[in-house]
């Protein structure tokens, strides 16, 4: 008997639900739909946190940043590409967290300018195209905006003056 009425209670539940989903309209569907996934996001990130798997929340972070629209804010695309960035600095030797001190006898080649510039180092670029990568990179890297990448700065200024002699 307990089944019966539960099997009411649910069926009429749905009954509601769908009827307020069907009158609903789409840009409120989706506002509700994107601010369920960021808030559920935030709390299964904070829930490994506090449970200290801090390596579990990371991908719940990522999953959440291109979905918060905020001005300052990065998009995981962007994140990516300066991971990238900084990879290929540390690969060449020439960032480094522990030590800031750059050995001066290293110039920087073509091919790994162009990999600093997310170029392709088989083409031949104008000035304006370096310009354009140049400055989308500094956007997010600029000392004014984070005096700790200061360095990283140095280095994509240093990438593009080998591009653009």
């Amino acid at each position: 008997m307990n089944i019966f009425f539960l099997t009411i209670i649910i069926l009429i539940l749905a009954y509601f639900f769908l009827g307020w989903f069907a009158k609903s309209s789409s840009k409120k569907l989706s506002n509700i739909f994107r601010k369920t996934i960021i808030f559920s996001s935030i709390i299964i990130a904070v829930l490994a946190v506090v449970a200290g798997r801090y390596i579990f929340s990371l991908p719940f972070l990522l999953a959440i940043l291109p979905l918060i629209k905020t001005k300052a804010g990065i998009t995981l695309l962007q994140f990516i590409r300066l991971w990238t960035l900084i990879k290929t600095l540390q690969n060449s030797g020439r960032f480094n967290f522990n030590n800031s001190v750059r050995t001066s006898n290293t110039t920087m080649s073509r091919d790994e300018a162009c990999k600093i510039l997310n170029l392709d180092p088989k083409k031949k670029y104008s000035k304006e195209e370096i310009l354009i990568s140049y400055k989308k990179i500094m956007k997010k890297i600029h000392p004014d905006v984070s005096p700790e990448l200061n360095r990283l700065a140095s280095i994509v200024n240093e990438a593009k003056e080998v591009l653009t002699k």
